[in-house]
């Protein structure tokens, strides 16, 4: 059965109200709130077919009314405004997650020096993506005429805000439209894709909206890209000049150059849970004459982490795999169960 207005109305200060105060609401309170423009009789009917229907319950008689499970589904469904988030709950919300990256950056500076020091051997730490990082939602917070902040969340739970000011004044009740055109056609696609989609649409908008959406969409752009970037540590580069493969100091540089300038072409396997690159297998010319042993663990969230170490040929496998494997459990573990990684004298 469809409700009507009225009876959407009272549904809706009903469940308002009990949200905010934990208590059964009268008509009384519900014929205050709406302005009394409904009389108290005609309230106390409609909350009567309201309860009749399933949406509201009373606790006992003489009690007002409390919504039903069915009750929230709707006010869920049809009835709930919208809220936007303040500047400060969003730039709380940044704060927190970036102390969580922060953390995740230390942790891995951890585990690569644990590495090191274990196999004796150069080795790197690595967070990366399984899917690329997408705008999931978009938002416009108008500040005045020339200026607004824009705020994206990404597919990975991330908020991003800038504030933006233009060259062209914008009415602030434009915005909501400028809004459903970003959530309806830039996200969900990669940073490429949003600017590939940003031409056809300026012919829907005026040159001021246009201008807007421009902005909005370049910072989108960069953001997905930073968004996406992995976090590679490296540790104990200068293991190998204790190598006797590694005494030529040409050869030598070159390696420890590559470790430092170059971490973003080191092996990230992405299927295995072991790999071995010996040699040639190599993509990378600087790694052409040394091994490559890496191990994958789960962070959660869509990352994976990554423990890798750098070698000479003759490396001992099977001692560095033992180690890997044990560093990349105690990883999986902690992020699983925040557990703390075993201690070394431990087993």
């Amino acid at each position: 059965m469809e409700l009507s207005e009225r009876k959407r109305q009272i549904l809706k200060v009903v469940v308002e109200d009990f949200i905010r105060t934990a208590e059964p609401v009268g008509s009384r309170v519900i014929a205050a709130e709406m302005g009394g423009s409904i009389s108290s009789a005609t309230i106390r009917n409609e909350l009567a077919d309201l309860t009749e229907l399933g949406y509201l319950e009373q606790p006992h008689t003489s009690a007002g009314r409390m919504p039903s499970p069915r009750g929230y589904r709707l006010y869920v469904n049809e009835l709930m405004e919208e809220q936007r988030l303040s500047l400060a709950e969003t730039e709380r919300i940044n704060r927190s997650l970036q102390m969580k990256m922060e953390e995740l950056n230390r942790l891995l500076s951890q585990v690569g020096r644990a590495a090191a020091a274990l196999v004796r051997y150069p080795a790197y730490a690595a967070a990366a993506r399984r899917t690329s990082v997408t705008a999931r939602r978009f938002d416009l917070l108008a500040v005045d005429g020339q200026s607004c902040i824009v705020v994206m969340m990404t597919s990975d739970q991330r908020v991003k805000s800038q504030l933006l000011r233009t060259q062209l004044k914008v009415d602030p009740e434009q915005l909501p439209a400028l809004v459903n055109l970003l959530n309806g056609h830039f996200t969900g696609v990669s940073a490429g894709e949003m600017n590939q989609r940003l031409l056809p649409a300026a012919g829907q908008l005026s040159p001021q909206l246009f201008l807007l959406l421009s902005q909005v969409v370049a910072y989108g752009s960069e953001a997905l890209e930073a968004a996406g970037q992995r976090e590679i540590i490296t540790a104990g580069a200068s293991q190998l000049l204790k190598l006797p493969e590694f005494q030529n100091a040409g050869k030598a540089h070159q390696l420890m150059s590559f470790l430092a300038d170059s971490k973003e072409d080191l092996p990230m396997p992405e299927h295995q849970p072991m790999e071995f690159l010996i040699g040639p297998e190599n993509v990378s010319e600087a790694l052409k004459d040394a091994s490559v042993v890496v191990a994958s663990y789960d962070i959660g969230g869509d990352m994976r982490g990554l423990i890798g170490v750098v070698g000479p040929t003759r490396m001992d496998y099977a001692a560095v795999a033992a180690r890997l494997s044990g560093l990349a459990e105690g990883m999986a573990r902690f992020f699983g169960k925040q557990e703390l990684l075993p201690k070394e004298d431990e087993s």
